[in-house]
């Protein structure tokens, strides 16, 4: 895992860090794992903008993951670390003994060549998808599930993992990637190890143009606005705004908006960090 600081031969690449790709070992997807992704641009089943500064981009096939990894107690061999532009961590190809290939998400440290598999029966090593309740306590984590057999829903960007804190009962104690902790059924399968390309958070675009490859538009700062348009607009000179808000008018920058009703509130034993 590294990045390159590019030589200044252009104004855009002065200040342009990338992905050293490294850990990538093909740039050709599995054809059979490829499926179209069609773009929304923001707009709704009406034709209507729903989220403001999407749009264009460079066109994408996405590559199907096995998130649910319920092809279990079948070694699979790793044929190959990918890049996925759908995803900032990379994926791993992976071959079971009957010949059937999958993608997964790769975690940091999976090699070309390792065998990983799931369920009760495999151990503890980087790549295998196990129940929390068979996983040794103080184990890093990732690719989480919230309910049994629902598939992975958390820790699954770059870099990203969560610890195994305890067991009792039927719910394992989990700190997740913001700081929370919570109580996740032990029957839920969670995949060892930390995901991979740690470095993403170290890159920098570099200009405005690379927003764009990347299907994000222009964004009007809502200090620069007429009070009609955002809260935060409006004002004599240059005014600093106020208090930061959306356009809707919900507070930002420390405003809780979980519901204190939500019934999954019983299973968090500590808030995230502010």
């Amino acid at each position: 895992m590294s990045v390159r600081k590019l030589k200044p031969i252009t104004p855009g690449q002065r200040f342009r860090v990338v992905n050293g790709f490294d850990a990538i070992t093909t740039d050709k997807p599995e054809k059979s794992l490829l499926a179209p992704l069609k773009k929304s641009g923001g707009r709704n089943s009406q034709g209507k903008m729903t989220i403001r500064h999407r749009g264009g981009g460079h066109k994408r096939r996405y590559r199907v993951i096995d998130f649910k990894r319920d092809k279990q107690d079948v070694a699979a061999t790793v044929k190959s670390i990918q890049y996925d532009p759908n995803r900032t961590a990379f994926i791993a190809l992976l071959e079971y003994a009957d010949g059937e290939k999958r993608y997964i998400i790769a975690q940091n440290g999976l090699q070309v060549g390792q065998s990983v598999s799931s369920g009760s029966s495999a151990a503890p090593e980087i790549g295998n998808a196990i129940p929390l309740n068979d996983i040794p306590l103080g184990t890093i984590i990732s690719c989480i599930e919230l309910r049994p057999g629902q598939g992975a829903v958390m820790a699954r960007s770059a870099g990203t993992f969560a610890q195994l804190m305890a067991k009792e009962g039927k719910f394992a104690t989990v700190k997740l990637p913001s700081g929370e902790t919570r109580l996740i059924l032990s029957g839920c399968l969670a995949t060892i190890g930390a995901i991979s390309n740690s470095d993403h958070q170290l890159l920098v675009s570099g200009k405005a143009g690379r927003s764009r490859w990347l299907g994000r538009r222009p964004r009007t700062r809502p200090v620069a606005m007429n009070p009609v348009d955002h809260p935060m607009g409006g004002g004599e000179g240059r005014a600093s705004g106020g208090h930061p808000r959306s356009k809707n008018g919900i507070p930002a920058k420390g405003y809780r908006t979980r519901s204190k009703t939500k019934s999954t509130n019983r299973y968090i034993l500590e808030r995230r960090k502010k």
